[in-house]
């Protein structure tokens, strides 16, 4: 009976030092996927092993590819009254406190597409802005509007310590319903609104530049940029130069008023006649509409013919992501498969539709 005893005491010791080991040998792994840096967790490996636990509510996307200027001064409102194409009461008026629009060169042709958003005034009588634009087109954008200043008392600067984020709901599909995410750190977020063009797009967060998302939101993962990207395809949202090309996208066929990006009672702008008149006879024969390429294109067809199977003209491509993209498409052809060619050798079928947050257009149809 004792000899029993002894071996039933051995194998439990075995036992338990095994369960111990492999206790520990779990831990090691879980700390060298999290990671430490010189005595501080490395926040990369932090937020991938925190993602492995399950799928967050939402996905924070880094904007590299936008930046931001500063407009401030007693002159801010009334001078950029004249240059784009939304009304800028919306803002200085505090009806709302961010707003999508475009400038237009005199053509009435798309330069630059902007999301504006209102800052705190530090002054009485001040008016703080910022002004979200395409990376690229910065410095064009800031010398247009120097040009146009003349002597108002208005300041504009560049913003290189802050950073530009879009927080999506994952159930991207129902648009994230009206949930939000909650801000531990208010007073952290520069800007945190809703994204002015659709609610399908989520919400804006401007930070300090140092400042990570990730430590002022719950339930929330970053994702990659290409993913941001193959969202607004798959809505058929446009932003920036490739998808807008300075000087050749026409704002209607832009959607702009789908995205509440127009005004039709303000007063005089530049490029306004021709996107008046466009507007009041009331005919958009293209739209700029999201499309699924297959096989997916494996070089560039940005600027690419789009035709029907019986080769007549049907719109011009403008940028994808893989499978999916944008396409300026006529109308009367929306409907039908098309084809496109982004090298001699090589034809893709291209299908359009019509997005779910569109307003019920038949013209759109």
């Amino acid at each position: 009976m004792s000899n029993v005893c002894l071996v039933h005491s051995i194998v439990g010791v075995v036992v338990f030092r095994n369960v111990f080991r492999l206790g520990l040998n779990t831990a090691h792994a879980v700390l060298r996927r999290v990671g430490y840096c010189n005595g501080k967790l490395d926040r990369r490996n932090c937020r991938h092993a925190h993602s492995e636990a399950g799928p967050k509510k939402f996905v924070c996307y880094s904007l590299p590819h936008r930046t931001l200027i500063k407009v401030q001064g007693q002159d801010t409102g009334s001078f950029l009254q004249g240059l784009v194409t939304n009304d800028m009461d919306l803002l200085t008026k505090g009806m709302q406190t961010a707003m999508y629009t475009h400038m237009l060169n005199i053509q009435g042709r798309t330069i630059f597409d902007i999301i504006m958003y209102s800052l705190k005034a530090e002054q009485e009588g001040e008016t703080r802005l910022l002004l979200e634009c395409d990376s690229s087109v910065q410095d064009a954008l800031q010398r247009h509007m120097k040009m146009y200043k003349i002597r108002r008392k208005v300041t504009i600067s560049p913003c290189a310590d802050l950073s530009l984020w879009a927080v999506v709901p994952r159930d991207r599909e129902g648009g994230g319903g009206d949930e939000r995410p909650e801000l531990t750190a208010p007073e952290k977020a520069l800007v945190w609104e809703l994204d002015p063009r659709t609610k399908t797009m989520g919400w804006r967060l401007v930070t300090d530049k140092l400042l990570n998302p990730l430590e002022l939101m719950g339930d929330i993962q970053q994702g990659e940029t290409e993913h941001y990207h193959r969202h607004r395809y798959n809505i058929g949202l446009p932003e920036g130069v490739k998808d807008l090309p300075p000087g050749v996208a026409l704002p209607l066929e832009s959607n702009l008023v789908y995205m509440q990006g127009i005004s039709f009672s303000k007063g005089c702008y530049i490029g306004q006649e021709l996107t008046a008149r466009t507007h009041h006879t009331g005919v958009v024969r293209k739209r700029l509409m999201p499309v699924r390429l297959s096989p997916p294109a494996q070089v560039s067809a940005e600027g690419a013919d789009l035709c029907t199977e019986s080769g007549k003209p049907a719109g011009k491509h403008r940028a994808d992501v893989g499978e999916v993209g944008l396409s300026l498409v006529r109308l009367a052809q929306a409907r039908e498969t098309l084809l496109l060619k982004p090298s001699p050798d090589t034809t893709l079928t291209v299908k359009a539709w019509a997005p779910d947050w569109w307003p019920k257009d038949p013209k759109a149809k």
